[in-house]
């Protein structure tokens, strides 16, 4: 019904997303590959990549929250806030406890408002970031409103007059986990920085789904690994609907369908379109009654 499929790569620390994707396109023989969110060099783990029809699904695999694991150093701040930058700022952490450390957590925890790092790939006066920051400039960089659905940090362990533990979080799309590093350093009065990061979740998708990105890349047939994107779209609602109201929609008119029960949809939702459990395309609602009036805007479908 689709050709292609959702990926799921373990990265490795060092290549950019993009060298990832770049790889991959080479493996597969495809131009049609494209991620489902960023992971810095220094991150690890679950990258969401969609090839083939399946990039036509990125806008809705980036629209849902993340899970993470890493380690945060107090004491010590750097220009990009992880490990990968030069240090500009240092002070001791030897007075802070786990009790502090716990109490700032909450701080951080629920719907925040975390300033975007200088070294990131946003556009400021048409530029990126990052751009800006390597040449110097010194730029107002914007905030933005996030949820940290929760947060944790482990005890404290002494590195002389710096301190390191491990974190666990879970979190919107958009959150920068450096920025919420440095921020605690903030709360508590030192700088900090994000030793590590690892991506454990991207939605459903679970890092023990994923294959290491060298073996990928070592496989006889790669294309093996690809799965079905439906098992990754839990954003929004799905409906299976009959062969009729399929080609409809392949026809680029709107159908109806009858509403199922206990089925949360209003006007101008989106939902998935199923048909023999795959996805067959993706729809607009532009009617509620006993009935839903969809109007297509994928469709993946094709009769025969």
């Amino acid at each position: 019904m689709m050709d292609g499929g959702i990926l799921l790569i373990d990265k490795p620390s060092g290549p950019t997303s993009h060298d990832v994707v770049h790889k991959i396109r080479k493996k597969l023989k495809t131009k049609r590959v494209g991620h489902a969110g960023t992971l810095d060099p220094l991150a690890t783990g679950l990258l969401v990549v969609c090839v083939g029809g399946a990039t036509r699904l990125l806008e809705y695999m980036t629209a849902t929250e993340k899970m993470y694991t890493g380690e945060v150093v107090f004491g010590i701040g750097t220009d990009t806030d992880d490990a990968s930058g030069n240090v500009i700022a240092t002070g001791s952490a030897a007075s802070i406890d786990d009790a502090q450390l716990a109490a700032a957590v909450q701080q951080l925890t629920g719907t925040i408002v975390q300033k975007v790092p200088a070294y990131s790939a946003v556009h400021v006066n048409g530029k990126r970031a990052y751009e800006l920051a390597r040449a110097g400039e010194d730029v107002e960089m914007p905030s933005r409103e996030v949820h940290i659905h929760s947060f944790s940090v482990d005890a404290l362990t002494r590195d002389g007059q710096a301190a390191r533990a491990a974190f666990a979080v879970r979190c919107s799309k958009g959150t920068y986990i450096r920025a919420l590093c440095r921020d605690l350093g903030g709360i508590l009065g030192v700088p900090a920085h994000m030793a590590s990061l690892r991506r454990t979740a991207v939605g459903p998708a679970q890092i023990a789904e994923a294959v290491d990105l060298d073996a990928f890349m070592r496989a006889d047939d790669a294309s093996l690994f690809l799965q079905k994107p439906i098992s990754y779209l839990t954003t929004y609602p799905k409906l299976e609907v009959t062969t009729e109201t399929l080609i409809q929609l392949a026809n680029g008119q709107r159908a109806n369908v009858d509403l199922v029960p206990d089925m949360a949809v209003a006007k101008d939702d989106v939902l998935f379109v199923c048909h023999a459990d795959e996805l067959a395309a993706v729809a607009e609602v532009t009617a509620v009654s006993d009935q839903l009036e969809l109007q297509p805007k994928k469709v993946f479908w094709k009769r025969g």
